[in-house]
């Protein structure tokens, strides 16, 4: 299998025309293309801990600032990290795009 975007990982339903798009949005990270390619995913869907607005814990959450801590705690992000290797972009190149 290639290397999953965050909705695909985690199976959130946010990604547009999912199971949970309609109910709780579709996510900035499925289609926010600021970051498109980054980390080989599509739109933010693999650098999505730097997009405000993503699903985590059931809630969604708010900008970088505030959400950083807990996803530098998350598995996906740990995946990611471990697939890229010394390709991994930091967040402060990331924010860059973003911004």
């Amino acid at each position: 299998m290639g290397k999953q975007n965050c909705w695909e990982f985690k199976k959130c339903g946010r990604e547009p025309g999912g199971a949970k798009a309609e109910e709780l949005g579709v996510c900035p990270a499925a289609v926010d293309d600021k970051c498109d390619g980054v980390h080989h995913g599509k739109n933010g869907g693999r650098a999505c801990w730097v997009l405000a607005g993503t699903l985590c814990g059931g809630k969604v959450q708010g900008v970088f600032a505030t959400k950083m801590h807990n996803c530098m705690q998350c598995e996906f992000y740990d995946v990611v990290k471990a697939e890229e290797g010394d390709e991994f972009m930091l967040s402060s190149e990331l924010l860059k795009k973003v911004h």
